[in-house]
């Protein structure tokens, strides 16, 4: 786990295959998503590293339902009452009701290759398979969103799942943009802003146009949900996208 402060109050926590975020300022802190579930400690360890409590956390945003990045809102909602938030479009997701994750057959067909051998144990490891639906989960409005430290605005990019999102931090000139679009993965040859394999979006073709909408959105500061931060116009980055 790496923790490390991207912008004014935003620290971005690189972990064992997924990232977070810690976003603070003088009436508190939330966390933007949470992880795979045999990351929950280090995510508690991120957030007392800051001299923050767990307990305290005004909310877990949640970019999308996958695993590796809801992992720890059952935990947070269950045992401090978090709220956990997420897009309309995205809830039965978040909360179990519904399924958009790659499913174990695609993933076994391409076993054969090093890196996504490689990446299937750490999921089976990071305990993918016994993870925990955030049941609790409520839709956020843009008015609770604006209630919340950092004043986060929500993008919809729907592609990656259905109600996937971008958030962006505009006073820190900061966006999380999940699994939107990321700066590299455990089975990707190549570093720098690109698209997830395909196998990863419930709709391919979606999600690289949804992506390709961020074009002019004013940031600097790019947070991804897999490989590390982007310095540099998001405009440039969306640029570098290809399917």
């Amino acid at each position: 786990m790496n923790v490390s402060e991207q912008a004014p109050g935003v620290f971005f926590v690189e972990g064992p295959a997924s990232n977070w975020l810690i976003v603070r300022d003088d009436s508190g802190f939330i966390l933007i998503d949470g992880g795979y579930p045999a990351d929950r400690g280090l995510v508690l360890q991120s957030i007392r590293g800051l001299g923050l409590e767990p307990a305290d956390a005004e909310g877990m945003l949640i970019t999308h339902g996958h695993v590796d990045h809801t992992g720890s809102a059952a935990y947070f909602s269950r045992t401090f009452g978090t709220p956990i938030l997420c897009s309309l479009e995205e809830l039965p997701h978040v909360q179990g009701r519904e399924k958009h994750q790659v499913t174990f057959g695609q993933v076994l067909v391409r076993a054969w290759r090093p890196k996504v051998f490689r990446w299937m144990l750490h999921v089976i490891k990071a305990k993918a398979l016994q993870a925990e639906p955030a049941t609790r989960a409520e839709a956020w409005t843009a008015e609770k969103l604006q209630s919340l430290p950092g004043k986060p605005e929500s993008i919809l990019l729907p592609g990656h799942t259905p109600g996937n999102v971008a958030l962006l931090l505009p006073s820190a000139q900061a966006i999380a943009v999940g699994d939107s679009f990321v700066s590299g993965h455990p089975i990707s040859p190549t570093s720098g802003p690109q698209m997830l394999h395909r196998m990863y979006h419930s709709n391919p073709v979606a999600a690289l146009a949804s992506a390709r909408l961020l074009e002019s959105v004013q940031a600097k500061v790019i947070l991804p949900g897999h490989g590390p931060a982007l310095h540099l116009p998001l405009a440039e980055a969306v640029n570098q996208l290809h399917s």
